[in-house]
């Protein structure tokens, strides 16, 4: 763990210290985050752009509807599976990235792939412990659902640096991910919710920019909705793929940056309690019989009663 101290996320921080720090090192390593961000979110962009959606909306009949849902079921599988993956490689260059400049994206991502595995096991398993949680925040109305969604997004966002930073053991990940999660709770869940309301604002004024150029026939579409498939073309089209593009690259680095500084702080965390628990043994206490002086022999150098 030594050698994540020198990580310029690795502290002890607090709300308005996570925020600047996610800030700072956002803006020093903007253009190699946003190309990278660019890069995959061109490609996500691209391969959503080939299913075809348009079917489901000239689509009337249920059953009809509901057999179409079934064959894009596997093109969406393979399309989360390509985000997963560029996900795992930009939280494994955001980690490792600044501890050794020599270190370049093609290096950072086949080392990388040695936690896909384990990272998509853990995302299965979130994903249906997730939806029991929320199933069960149903019952408590909206709060408990938004209260459950926020919870297991704040379980999310530890799995990928406790994978690559502690090593890439399932038995041992999933624990401990719950352990530091755990460990500062209330402070995580607000920052993750905190964090969460930033990036819905931030993704509505982008979204709205992005549309501008299709505001016309946004409008037709609300005006007459028989023509609404003018509109999924368009947003199949190369101009919003680049832009849709632009704007994921904008975010995207943002919540491996914070998922970084979640886990840094709650090992600082710890790191801290270890070095108070070192500095203070047993040994160094005062007794008793340290408060009185001790017999010397009659021939010590400091005995007060040698002749």
């Amino acid at each position: 763990m030594d050698q994540y101290i020198n990580h310029p996320l690795y502290r002890k921080h607090n709300l308005d210290s996570a925020m600047s720090s996610l800030w700072e090192f956002y803006k020093k390593n903007f253009i190699s985050l946003f190309i990278i961000s660019f890069a995959m979110a061109l490609i996500i962009q691209y391969a959503t752009s080939l299913v075809n959606f348009n079917d489901l909306q000239s689509t009337t009949d249920p059953m009809v509807m509901l057999g179409k849902m079934k064959q894009m079921i596997v093109p969406i599988l393979e399309i989360s599976l390509i985000n997963l993956l560029f996900t795992n490689i930009l939280q494994y260059y955001i980690l490792f990235k600044p501890l050794d400049s020599s270190n370049n994206i093609l290096t950072l991502s086949i080392r990388s792939l040695r936690y896909f595995i384990p990272y998509l096991i853990i995302m299965v398993l979130l994903a249906f412990a997730g939806g029991i949680a929320i199933f069960l925040g149903l019952f408590l109305l909206v709060i408990g659902a938004f209260f459950a969604v926020l919870y297991v997004m704040t379980i999310y966002l530890f799995v990928l640096p406790v994978l690559m930073i502690e090593g890439p053991n399932i038995g041992n990940a999933i624990p401990r991910t719950i352990k530091l999660a755990h460990k500062n709770f209330w402070s995580n869940i607000g920052w993750t919710a905190v964090f969460i309301i930033i990036m819905i604002v931030i993704s509505i004024i982008f979204s709205a920019i992005i549309l501008l150029p299709f505001t016309g026939d946004f409008i037709k579409t609300i005006l007459h909705p028989q023509t609404g498939t003018n509109l999924v073309n368009q947003t199949s089209s190369p101009l919003f793929i680049i832009l849709s593009s632009v704007v994921s690259a904008l975010t995207l680095p943002l919540m491996p940056i914070f998922a970084s500084i979640l886990y840094f702080n709650g090992r600082a965390s710890e790191e801290q309690n270890q070095v108070i628990i070192e500095s203070d043994p047993d040994d160094s206490k005062i007794r008793v019989e340290d408060l009185y002086a001790k017999p010397y022999a009659d021939d010590h150098p400091d005995n007060p009663d040698r002749e």
